[in-house]
């Protein structure tokens, strides 16, 4: 089972690593079109309100409710699953739309929630640029919201290709249209990218879908009034409820970064799309690897935790959290160490000036140091939902946004927008300690001195990387300041290229056998 969900983290991360560097690429067109002036604020902040509701109403709960569920009925009542499916498309479409609906008719009286420094903006014309675009984004909603209960359906089926290449499609289609029409319509080009590639990012999942529900009898998938007199339904209610509170709670946190990156006066100009850039660059290491094998993770342990197979459970989550300690830990030290470079070289240009590198290479610095907890967090959370309890992750969960709204309030003057990224790892890092102690009072010993005598072993590697990668900053990328942007990139991906080897070697050097198996992946088969 190791070796599945080793591979399917592989398929995924693949897939999810192409996904970012066209995210990369639209990060950079976006960069050099509108810097982080009015039109990037503007459609940040727009993209972030359908995105918040996306992970409330649709990924939170395909991953958290739906698996485990679908994955337990399908093992013991195969006949009634594709009826359960249809069921929850239909109840889903329906408060997906209503949703949209509500959004776009009270799209003022939202972003003015959102965002409430822009009402006094000494920017003109911020706000009503906000509220436009965000009409026009509400119905993506529906589009990435019915996305994500196919990959959830999917995903439970063991197929995890193509709801991984729905990101790469939205990614295409955001450049395609930002290249093409950027100069011209401005922000409004992005709009029209995110829509399409919400229609493609569901289309892409409909042949897999309607493929797997292909039954010899004409069963399967199909349109059908909702019943949720079905026993699955009301166990996925009943899973979903806190399950929502745990998704609004996290969004929270991001609403209240929101709210308090909009008080320019304290934070400065930028505050909004300096944190969208970091997280940007942040979330690159943590979805190729700590997401992706999260994901792959979920089933595997629904299956386990269903059969109570508790022993293959804890020894599935001890080779994911190893594996990825080996991965995550060089990214950590990585983006500390090379913030700075990384964001000059990457976005300033055009409008992206050297006051927005400072504010976006400081933003990513610190979060950069909650990573490897953000990764854990993941994997610690989904052990959780696997056997059924969304409500634990969920009140560890609101302690820690007290955490964040504290830490945001005493770090925001002395750091500016720094000292809101700095409160989000504070209160990452203690999210994910308080589900690990939870989770070994709950099932037992989890290998914690092994894991911690690997990460020690993997951290030394790591630090000897960086020491390598601080000098190669101060003789090389901080030398060359003054060349082309091309020599200049070239120049970083060949620094980041000669650490990743100096990290292989320096892993053989402290007998890390774990960095094998988090490639296994690719040399094995899944097993049945």
């Amino acid at each position: 089972m190791s070796g599945s969900v080793l591979r399917s983290a592989g398929k995924i991360g693949f897939l999810t690593g192409l996904s970012r560097i066209l995210g990369f690429v639209r990060d950079w067109m976006i960069a050099a079109l509108f810097g982080t002036g009015v039109n990037a604020e503007a459609f940040v902040v727009s993209f972030r309100i359908p995105n918040l509701l996306r992970d409330l109403a649709g990924e939170g709960a395909a991953n958290a409710a739906i698996v485990p569920v679908l994955t337990e009925y399908r093992q013991k009542e195969g006949r009634g699953f594709w009826s359960l499916v249809s069921t929850l498309f239909v109840a889903m479409t329906g408060a997906l739309a209503l949703l949209s609906l509500l959004g776009i008719l009270f799209a003022p009286q939202i972003v003015r929630l959102i965002v409430p420094g822009f009402v006094h903006s000494v920017e003109a014309g911020k706000l009503d640029l906000t509220v436009h675009f965000t009409r026009f984004l509400f119905p993506y909603l529906v589009l990435i919201g019915l996305s994500a209960l196919a990959m959830g359906v999917l995903n439970s089926l063991g197929e995890f290709t193509s709801s991984a290449v729905g990101p790469v499609l939205l990614n295409a289609c955001l450049i395609a249209a930002g290249f093409l029409f950027g100069r011209s319509y401005g922000p409004m080009a992005l709009v029209a990218g995110v829509l399409i590639g919400g229609v493609l990012q569901l289309g892409c999942q409909a042949r897999p879908l309607l493929k797997k529900a292909r039954l010899p009898d004409g069963r399967g998938f199909h349109p059908a009034r909702p019943d949720f007199r079905m026993e699955p339904v009301r166990q996925i209610a009943k899973l979903f409820v806190p399950r929502i509170l745990g998704s609004a709670l996290y969004q929270f946190n991001t609403v209240v970064d929101s709210v308090l990156a909009s008080f320019e006066g304290i934070v400065g100009l930028g505050g909004q799309s300096a944190l969208y850039y970091a997280n940007r660059l942040f979330q690159l290491p943590l979805a190729v690897f700590g997401l992706a094998l999260a994901q792959a993770a979920l089933p595997a342990f629904s299956a386990q935790a269903a059969r109570g197979d508790m022993g293959s459970f804890k020894e599935t989550l001890s080779l994911a959290l190893r594996s990825i300690l080996v991965v995550i830990l060089p990214a950590l030290v990585g983006l500390l160490v090379l913030s700075e470079p990384i964001v000059r070289i990457l976005f300033q240009h055009g409008e992206f000036t050297a006051y927005s590198t400072r504010i976006t290479s400081g933003a990513l610095f610190y979060y950069a140091l909650g990573l490897l907890s953000c990764a854990f967090l993941k994997i610690l959370a989904n052990a959780f939902y696997a056997m059924q309890d969304t409500k634990t992750p969920v009140k560890v969960m609101g302690v820690c946004l007290l955490l964040n709204v504290f830490f945001s309030l005493v770090l925001m003057r002395p750091l500016q927008v720094g000292g809101l990224a700095l409160a989000s790892t504070f209160s990452t890092t203690a999210n994910m300690l308080c589900l690990y102690a939870l989770l070994r009072k709950r099932i037992g010993a989890l290998q914690s001195r092994k894991l911690f005598s690997h990460f020690c072993r993997i951290f030394a590697a790591a630090f000897a990387m960086g020491i390598a990668a601080f000098f190669y900053r101060h003789f090389v990328l901080e030398r060359i300041v003054s060349e082309g942007r091309l020599f200049q990139a070239l120049c970083l991906a060949g620094g980041i290229l000669l650490s990743i080897l100096m990290y292989g070697g320096f892993l053989l050097l402290f007998r890390v056998e774990e960095g094998k198996a988090a490639f296994r992946w690719f040399r094995k088969r899944p097993s049945p």
